[in-house]
């Protein structure tokens, strides 16, 4: 059986089994009015607790008309832009500030160097590259994260080292941030150039806001296009039926009742690229808290070990249309539309998802501790307190040390033992989620463990435990609500490598390289703490460590 459904320019196919069990969730939610009670920004949804968070969280679905009113402020920037002759455009940001931006700026093929990390590799090959030319957008909507901070500090120095300063500095920075935020304080002292986000719109709903327009138009982007795309799709919002957007919600919504609370996305020619990283993000981030959610698990195809069928998963296609089957081994969902209505939907839908499932969808009570803790070990008397990081390693093999508790080896002798260990940890029906606090693109091969660690779970267990994968700190933005406030059956592997040549941070007592392994420390500190298996493997060299790993895996 297959339904497809279609509005706006996006359709949603639904194949199989999935049709009859959706059917009971969807119409439950037309009963209960819920198209016309979100649409009309009715806070009450999710419940009296989440109402009043609610309330002021609301705004993304008004964006596709009320962001016009960015277009001559975008325009200005444009212009003032080419007229300095900046035209490489640096996103630094986290979370919803880059990954949106991110899929809009490669869709659309403009550059954007997106800056989502504080890896002092990555950070210094960023500040290498046509500094001359270079016009930096920082986006942070709460304005107060110490990412935003060091990057901030980071740009300064390296501007002021070139001999740019004055009027000529004052050009480099476009400040994006809530109105009131520390961030807009500093843009005002500064006289940086200062765009308002919408305060009425959480950081992973606002791909239509100014944290999403405000990169792309300056990279050379067509933003209104994206508006359009996205208000062709609103007339179906309010529609009980024909509704992509609440059909998408209802499937999502049970198949996490049905305990089948793994989504397994790839894509199959979507031609855009990176948007399933953001729908991990939006879906992690809102659906995993009070122990329930949903977890996206990104694979690199609908081929990739990972794909196959399991007991509590289910597998989406992005980019297959209605006239298509859906590829890869009888996926359940297929996905395709212009990028523009796809924000929309996937916002609106998951809005949806979390009302069956009972939770609040805009806000991450479990994002702060980790937070917490890494400002514990900055403020340490000597930086980053040295008897929590530089413990002795467990084990060293080669260029690898593992560092974790003995119950979690269970006796592992060798790297491979470790590896194992890893993936039996997670329990029946959990997953292993891969947290590489590395070089995104100077370490880049180290995103093909997931396929191997999949592999190597299909051999070990009876039935194949979903892997994850996800580069930090980013990661402590996009999916580290889930791991914290999910269902608790993750198993953690960090992996964390020597700095060769830090950078230090201005006017701060750390470097980015001490900050980047204070925020792996202080999530683990977190895992640990809620008694979930947590491993780091700490590479004395990079390429070294990982052709180790890679070695182990494939061996």
């Amino acid at each position: 059986m297959t339904s497809v459904v279609t509005a706006g320019g996006v359709s949603v196919t639904i194949r199989g089994a999935v049709v009859d069990e959706t059917e009971t969730v969807l119409d439950r939610l037309v009963s209960d009015g819920v198209p016309g009670s979100l649409t009309s920004g009715h806070a009450g949804l999710w419940g009296p607790d989440a109402a009043r968070a609610a309330a002021r969280r609301l705004g993304w679905l008004d964006l596709p008309e009320r962001s016009r009113g960015l277009l001559g402020r975008l325009a200005e920037l444009v212009g003032e832009a080419r007229g300095a002759g900046l035209d490489r455009i640096v996103l630094a940001g986290m979370g919803g500030s880059s990954l949106a931006p991110d899929v809009i700026a490669r869709a659309g093929g403009a550059e954007l160097t997106v800056l989502d990390t504080t890896d002092p590799h990555q950070v210094a090959d960023v500040l290498a590259d046509r500094l001359d030319r270079t016009l930096v957008v920082l986006s942070s909507k709460s304005g107060d994260t110490v990412e935003a901070d060091a990057h901030r500090r980071v740009f300064e120095r390296a501007f002021a080292e070139a001999g740019i300063g004055g009027a000529d500095l004052r050009r480099r920075f476009v400040i994006v941030t809530d109105p009131g935020s520390p961030l807009e304080a500093v843009a005002d002292a500064a006289g940086y150039r200062l765009v308002l986000a919408d305060p009425n719109v959480g950081g992973r709903y606002g791909a239509l806001s100014a944290s999403g327009l405000v990169p792309c138009a300056v990279a050379g982007v067509d933003v209104v296009r994206l508006l359009d795309e996205a208000a062709a799709l609103v007339p179906a919002l309010q529609q009980p039926y024909d509704n992509p957007a609440l059909a998408l919600g209802a499937v999502l919504g049970s198949s996490a009742l049905g305990g089948r609370d793994k989504l397994v996305v790839a894509d199959n020619g979507s031609g855009l690229p990176g948007l399933d990283g953001w729908v991990e993000h939006l879906v992690a981030e809102s659906t995993g808290k009070d122990g329930r959610g949903l977890l996206p698990v990104v694979v690199e195809s609908v081929d990739a070990p990972g794909f196959d069928p399991a007991g509590d998963t289910r597998r989406i296609v992005l980019g297959s249309r209605p006239d298509e089957p859906v590829a890869g081994r009888d996926a359940e969902l297929g996905v395709a539309g212009p990028l523009g209505a796809q924000f929309l939907l996937w916002e609106y839908a998951t809005a949806v998802a979390c009302r069956v499932l009972g939770v609040d969808p805009f806000d991450e009570p479990d994002v702060q501790e980790s937070r917490d803790n890494t400002a514990a070990l900055l403020r340490a008397e000597e930086g980053i307190a040295p008897t929590v990081v530089h413990t002795a390693p467990a084990l060293v093999e080669g260029a690898v040390e593992v560092h974790a508790r003995p119950e979690s080896l269970k006796g592992a002798k060798d790297l491979a033992g470790v590896l194992e260990a890893a993936v039996t940890a997670a329990p029946d029906r959990g997953y292993l989620a891969v947290m590489a606090y590395l070089d995104r693109f100077g370490d880049a091969s180290a995103s093909g463990l997931r396929s191997l660690l999949a592999e190597r779970g299909e051999r070990l267990r009876k039935h194949a435990v979903p892997v994850t994968f996800g580069w930090g700190p980013q990661l402590l933005h996009t999916t580290g609500q889930y791991h914290k406030g999910g269902p608790p059956n993750g198993s953690f592997l960090q992996i964390t490598g020597a700095v060769r040549e830090d950078v230090e941070v201005p006017d701060r007592p750390y470097t980015l390289g001490q900050l980047q392994l204070a925020q792996a420390f202080g999530d683990q500190r977190v895992l640990r703490s809620l008694g979930r298996p947590a491993f780091r493997l700490h590479l004395r060299d990079r390429d070294e460590g990982i052709a180790q790993l890679t070695k182990v895996l494939t061996g």
